[in-house]
């Protein structure tokens, strides 16, 4: 269960928050459950000494590793385009920073999170302890998912990839949809999601333009091409 730790937040952060939250509304986020879960959860707890001032600016900023802690707005959308229900099971593909998995676990779903960099999850794990204890951390390739864990209500995907994995479409249950980015390395990724349907089909609806770092794998940016 998501909890939110006792910390000690000065007013300041408070409201910068909620001022955070009513930008993200202002962009088009209208889903109020995505909305409720960036407004609860403390972002000071996964972000970088060195860019403390810019905490709730709607920016994504680099947390060593090459990776960076992802714009709010872009956490936002992507959650909003999953379409989650309370108790779903989703895995997310790049746990980073550790911050869009407290976003999904405030939404009330089941967080599996794979990460490639073992020195990363650490830290993320330390930090998600504070939040959540049932977030269920994996360090690996996040480009081939987690068959052993299938089938997901949900999969997210928070790195570009050159194209949509099949492995991860194949760990969807019916219904599951996959949001994922997808393009040419470092620019031009298109947002997709991808629904399971029956029979083995899916559906593929494409949305706006984002930048990510590569995804990294077998089916990501290190297979041969």
């Amino acid at each position: 269960m998501f909890t939110i730790p006792d910390i000690q937040e000065s007013h300041l952060l408070a409201g910068q928050r909620r001022k955070l939250v009513e930008e993200l509304r202002q962009k088009g986020i209208s889903s109020p459950e995505v909305l409720r879960a960036m407004g609860v959860v403390p972002r000071q707890l996964f972000f970088p000494r060195d860019f403390e001032k810019f905490i709730y600016r709607d920016a994504a900023f680099p947390i060593g590793h090459d990776q960076t802690i992802s714009q709010p707005y872009t956490v936002a959308y992507q959650t909003q385009l999953l379409q989650l229900s309370t108790g779903d099971k989703v895995l997310e593909i790049g746990t980073g920073s550790g911050y869009q998995a407290a976003v999904l676990s405030a939404m009330g779903v089941r967080v599996f999170s794979v990460e490639v960099l073992a020195p990363l999850l650490k830290e993320a794990s330390g930090v998600l302890k504070k939040l959540d204890n049932e977030i269920q951390l994996f360090h690996g390739d996040g480009s081939l998912g987690l068959p052993a864990h299938a089938p997901f209500d949900a999969i997210l995907v928070t790195a570009g990839a050159p194209e949509v994995p099949k492995s991860l479409i194949n760990q969807l249950k019916p219904g599951g949809r996959l949001v994922i980015p997808v393009g040419e390395k470092p620019d031009n990724q298109r947002m997709m999601r991808i629904t399971r349907l029956a029979g083995n089909q899916t559906r593929t609806e494409v949305f706006g333009q984002f930048r990510f770092v590569p995804l990294r794998g077998k089916e990501g940016w290190d297979a041969e091409k």
